[in-house]
């Protein structure tokens, strides 16, 4: 039992299609453990293989794993241990306190999950067909990029390698350039957003997203990772930055949302004018097979609540706080869904209420008093109603059933524009018209939020955290202005520097040899 332990870890650390097995019926699972090649398009024109790699991206859905590691880990996100409610052996508290090490259980499926995809988007991206090759590249780059964001090392197993080989190992640095090599290739094949509306599938704006957020963050993933806390940012890789939006602007594709939850409610995969790349579950026909964002929800709901959730996860009072009182993304009412369940979208805070055969009534707690949510919460040692809740994804509601069909947002066109103020802020040459100062007021001017006189980079990170909160990216804009190991709320002390990345996990260093431990683990 042991030995078959160590073979089947030994397989998964290397990526060598860790999820291929039951959760993916694709042709290309019966290939990948023979002679590594791909299935033929289905009679539709929908290649099998491709689809399989679009599938792997929906490891990203979920309230664990890479979304815990990428929320928890900053003043976004905590998880506190209620009574003997969701201690989970400390699983969310460590990230949040960050004190990850190699054997947690969630850096292991994170890096199980992300590689196995990774190593699905290798094989079409290296033997696929040409028609699948771009949007392939797209998506390992997509992948690649996670890994190296939290790993800073990224394992490649080639696609003709034989079954023996053991995955070669990228630095940061050279993964960076892997990626970049990629995109190039990426853009220059796929059709545009303009032509294909779809944000669900590989377009060359998504490319170019991804390109502007790669070049903003270079010199967080070209740093020493001795000083991993030192970077300088070049004037030129800023313009880099700017230019890809500005190919994104120019596709004239895409515009701000005249109201900021059309980015996120149950219709927002037509109801956006945003979307970049998303995933989503109200179409059948997705490639990939579709997702449910009912977590997203219930993380943090209560069990009496109208959707009883798990009454788990809550926001932290200091970026509660740093909203205005008057800015919609803080609270707003939502038409076809306030009137019907009693939440609002944003934060939850105070007493709370649902719909009682058409009758708005106060819920109580599981003790008969009422619930109200309030900031001051422990990490350790919190009531049923302590925290602050979030709502960012508002789901349909009809027929008295929750429906988390909702697309799940992963490029979005403000953020875009958030990348471009920050660029010129950091020295890039303003362009367009459009100015850092610009940019940020026409978000918080959508938002209700009064105008700024002038924006500095600890502003265009406070905006980045109030327009782009709970979109996974809280993390590495933390890491790229030099926050991320400050102390926050129920996390007294600044964290040790080689904490922005995470360790590699144990399984994956014992198995593979390439993989050496990150430095400071």
């Amino acid at each position: 039992m042991k030995n078959n332990f160590i073979k089947q870890t030994a397989i998964y650390t290397a990526a060598i299609a860790v999820t291929l097995g039951a959760a993916s019926c694709s042709k290309l699972d019966e290939k990948v453990f023979g002679s590594k090649s791909v299935a033929a398009a289905s009679t539709d024109g929908t290649s099998a293989n491709l689809a399989s790699v679009y599938e792997a991206t929906n490891t990203l859905n979920g309230q664990e794993n890479w979304y815990a590691l990428q929320e928890h880990s900053t003043d976004e996100l905590l998880g506190p241990t209620r009574g003997t409610d969701w201690d989970d052996f400390g699983t969310w508290r460590k990230i949040h306190l960050h004190a990850v090490d190699g054997a947690h259980n969630q850096l292991f499926n994170a890096w199980n999950g992300i590689n196995g995809g990774l190593f699905k988007a290798t094989l079409v991206a290296e033997k696929g067909t040409p028609a699948d090759q771009p949007a392939a590249k797209f998506l390992r780059a997509f992948l690649a990029t996670q890994v190296m964001d939290l790993f800073g090392q990224v394992p490649y197993r080639a696609a003709a390698d034989g079954p023996d080989v053991i995955p070669a190992v990228k630095t940061r640095s050279e993964a960076f350039d892997w990626i970049m090599t990629d995109l190039t290739a990426a853009i220059a094949a796929l059709p545009s957003n303009a032509a294909i509306t779809d944000s669900r599938l590989a377009t060359k704006q998504g490319a170019q997203f991804l390109r502007a957020r790669l070049m903003l963050n270079k010199a967080v993933y070209k740093a020493d990772p001795k000083t991993p806390t030192t970077f300088t940012f070049a004037a030129a890789d800023m313009n880099e930055v700017i230019k890809s939006v500005d190919d994104i602007i120019a596709s004239g594709r895409f515009s701000l949302s005249a109201n900021y939850w059309d980015n996120f409610v149950w219709n927002n995969h037509t109801k956006s004018t945003e979307m970049i790349y998303s995933r989503g579950g109200d179409d059948a026909k997705q490639l990939g097979g579709t997702i449910n964002v009912n977590w997203l929800t219930g993380m943090g709901t209560h069990y009496n609540q109208t959707f009883s959730g798990w009454n788990g996860f809550t926001t932290t009072a200091d970026f509660y706080n740093s909203f205005p009182e008057v800015d919609k993304r803080r609270q707003a009412d939502i038409a076809g869904y306030t009137e019907l369940t009693g939440f609002n979208a944003g934060f939850l805070a105070g007493q709370q209420y649902k719909y009682d055969k058409g009758v708005k009534v106060k819920v109580k707690d599981r003790s008969g008093s009422d619930l109200i949510f309030t900031p001051d919460v422990s990490l350790f040692f919190s009531t049923e109603s302590k925290g602050i809740r979030t709502m960012k994804y508002p789901m349909e509601f009809k027929d008295g059933n929750f429906n988390g069909k909702n697309d799940l947002v992963f490029f979005r066109y403000a953020d875009a524009l958030l990348m471009k103020a920050e660029a010129i802020v950091r020295g890039g040459t303003a362009t367009g018209g459009q100015t850092a100062l610009s940019i940020v007021n026409s978000l918080r001017a959508r938002s209700g939020a009064p105008a700024l006189t002038a924006v500095t980079l600890s502003d265009v990170l406070a905006e980045r955290g109030r327009e782009l909160y709970l979109e996974g990216v809280r993390r590495p804009d933390l890491i790229r202005f030099g926050k991320y190991n400050d102390p926050v709320n129920e996390r007294a002390v600044k964290s040790d520097a080689s904490r922005v990345v995470y360790p590699i996990p144990n399984q994956a260093v014992s198995s593979n040899p390439n993989l050496k431990q990150n430095f400071g683990y």
